[in-house]
């Protein structure tokens, strides 16, 4: 069968969409918000400088970063947004210091005609951009000083002395050099978000947040494209619903094996080892579960679990860390593990010291998850001094594992794929009919370390913005992008051993599933970075190409019943009826959580699901 027609579709989908992500990508690292090399107040006193919003972004990082309230938008939601935060509480500081002056006792106790006039003078105030390209200076009005002296002892408080309502603990933070040097990151944050990028009335954040007193409102731009997405998320329906009515149903007669075609397989010594994996799987989806009801119990009661003050050895921030991070440490692992366990029964043959491998690499990975869950404790509770970076936490969500413990996880991914590699080398040199499957399975199985190395690609002391767009590869293209490609390659094989499908039935679903997949998914990465101090295009593109991903989802109706009636017919053989809730589960799971096109999970069930359909 030839698929060449699929394989050009995919390689145009590709590189079309790596050179928008690429090309825009550039854009957005140079015209990011910049961080001064000085704050001054008019007369030229410094107020504070770059080293200190720097390593305030440092502090705040080491201490849970976006597991501890969020910045433009991005963290968890007990704690406020520190840049909304602060952007409001400074513009009431200065609206109440001039009511003040006016003779009133604060903003609220004006006139109507005497408050507007008051918001005016403000928004002139805040949205003006005064930073100076030559000497890298933002030079602010005496009140905004007044207004960061006083905000600076707020926070202070606030994560000195804790807070029940944001469950921060005691003693978060009670450093005054770094507390004073965290405030210049808020305060650096809030102004990206009030302050108009030069030669333009939008700020730096795409006026988020929403913030009346300073005219931050939704863009021209951001109801254009949220109505342009719309309408092309229809023709997308409507597309993909006139192409599966016309393909042709499957035959519900077709015979199929006597017996089961998997029944008198014996399993290899390095598929026997694969089993481990799959304990450590259950037992990090337990932790995680149980470190769930932990975390939403924090939104209850802050600072404790049912009157135990859990908080003083395990924070919000540390729960909530361990818990995304479990989250993402049991779904690869069982991916990988799949993988090593289907790579031998597809290639037919097992290397020489594949088991060792294997078991190799289940060693490395025990390592890196209670070691890099060890490190993260340990820099939130302030025991790793300048090391939190390598072996604490990052801060950032799902990369939150300190730089040496992602480095490692780099490795054992790497040499995952040379495993992979080695099992199907003798399949892919045969060139037989599932050729091109294979060659699916090599290539999303290359994409695997290849994208997790994205997140290796930022700095310390990186801004924000850089750390930002870099992650979302990790997020968005690994997590939810290609171990999905992989998925489905593995699900398409598994279904052609059962003889369930036909070889050319599989490839053919599976390129096109990809193609249609990923030619939303990829450009679709910018959705996560409305507000994250990217310029416009980001706007038109993420909202776009974002609602095209949903695209697919039209056909769950018509997947389900077709994935329930090739079920029902095919129990003409007994041994079919083995498999009958399996297919039930993925058909009942995917209707169930249809509407969460950004988790993995879901995605791999539809893709695995048009797979099963179109067979």
């Amino acid at each position: 069968m030839n698929y060449r027609k699929l394989w050009i579709a995919l390689g145009m989908v590709m590189a079309v969409s790596f050179a928008v992500l690429g090309g825009v990508g550039i854009k957005i690292l140079t015209s990011a918000p910049p961080i001064p090399a000085q704050v001054l107040v008019a007369g030229g006193t410094a107020l504070f400088d770059g080293r200190d919003i720097q390593g305030g972004q440092g502090v705040w990082q080491s201490i849970g970063g976006q597991e501890v309230g969020t910045i433009w938008g991005h963290g968890s939601y007990v704690a406020p947004d520190w840049s909304a935060d602060w952007l409001h509480r400074e513009c009431m500081f200065i609206l109440d210091r001039w009511a003040q002056a006016a003779g009133a006792p604060n903003y609220a106790g004006l006139g109507v005609e005497q408050r507007a006039a008051l918001q005016a003078r403000l928004q002139l105030l805040m949205r003006t951009n005064t930073y100076d390209p030559a000497t890298r200076a933002i030079t602010l009005d005496p009140v905004r000083a007044k207004a960061f002296e006083n905000l600076a002892r707020h926070y202070a408080d606030v994560f000195s002395n804790g807070r029940s309502e944001y469950a921060i603990p005691r003693g978060a933070m009670s450093d005054p050099v770094k507390l004073r040097q965290m405030n210049a990151f808020f305060w650096w944050t809030a102004w990206a978000a009030s302050t108009n990028r030069p030669g333009s009335d939008v700020t730096y954040t795409q006026n988020w947040p929403h913030e009346p007193l300073i005219a931050n409102q939704p863009t021209s731009g951001t109801v254009v494209w949220s109505i342009a997405s719309f309408v092309l998320l229809l023709a997308g329906v409507g597309g993909m619903v006139w192409y599966f009515g016309s393909q042709p149903r499957t035959v519900a007669g077709e015979l199929l094996p006597e017996s089961d075609p998997l029944l008198g397989l014996r399993p290899t010594a390095s598929q026997r080892a694969t089993a481990k994996y799959f304990f450590v799987v259950a037992a990090l989806w337990v932790v995680q579960v149980g470190l769930g009801a932990i975390v939403a119990h924090y939104g209850v009661e802050g600072s404790g679990f049912y009157g135990i003050p859990l908080d003083r050895i395990l924070p919000y921030s540390v729960a909530r860390t361990w818990h995304l991070q479990l989250g993402l440490f049991w779904i690869a692992t069982s991916w990988l593990a799949t993988g090593l366990y289907v790579a031998p029964a597809v290639s037919g043959s097992e290397p020489k010291g594949q088991r060792l491998g294997v078991d190799l690499l289940f060693g490395a990975l025990i390592f890196v998850v209670v070691g890099s869950l060890a490190g993260e404790w340990m820099s939130i509770q302030h025991k790793l001094g300048n090391l939190w970076f390598w072996f604490g936490t990052q801060g950032y969500e799902y990369v939150d594992l300190g730089r040496f413990w992602q480095i490692l996880l780099f490795i054992g991914l790497t040499f995952w794929l040379w495993l992979m590699w080695r099992a199907l080398k003798p399949a892919i040199a045969r060139r037989e009919e599932n050729h091109s499957l294979l060659l699916m399975f090599l290539l999303s199985s290359i994409a695997i370390p290849l994208f997790y190395a994205a997140g290796l690609m930022y700095g310390e002391r990186s801004n924000l913005v850089t750390a930002e767009y870099w992650r979302w590869w990790v997020v968005h293209l690994w997590v939810e992008g290609f171990f999905e490609v992989f998925a489905t390659v593995v699900i398409a094989f598994l279904l052609t051993r059962l003889k369930l499908l036909s070889v050319v039935t599989s490839t053919r679903a599976v390129l096109f599933s990809t193609v249609v997949f990923l030619s939303g998914g990829i450009i679709g990465t910018f959705h996560h970075l409305y507000f994250a101090g990217t310029p416009n295009v980001v706007l038109g593109l993420g909202a776009v190409f974002s609602a095209m991903e949903v695209v697919p989802l039209v056909l769950i109706g018509f997947e389900a019943w077709e994935n329930i009636r090739l079920a029902r017919s095919r129990q003409q053989r007994i041994w079919v009826t083995a498999y009958k809730w399996p297919i039930y589960f993925l058909s009942r799971l995917r209707s169930g959580i249809s509407w969460g096109p950004g988790s993995s999970a879901s995605s791999s069930i539809r893709r695995s699901r048009f797979i099963t359909c179109r067979g």
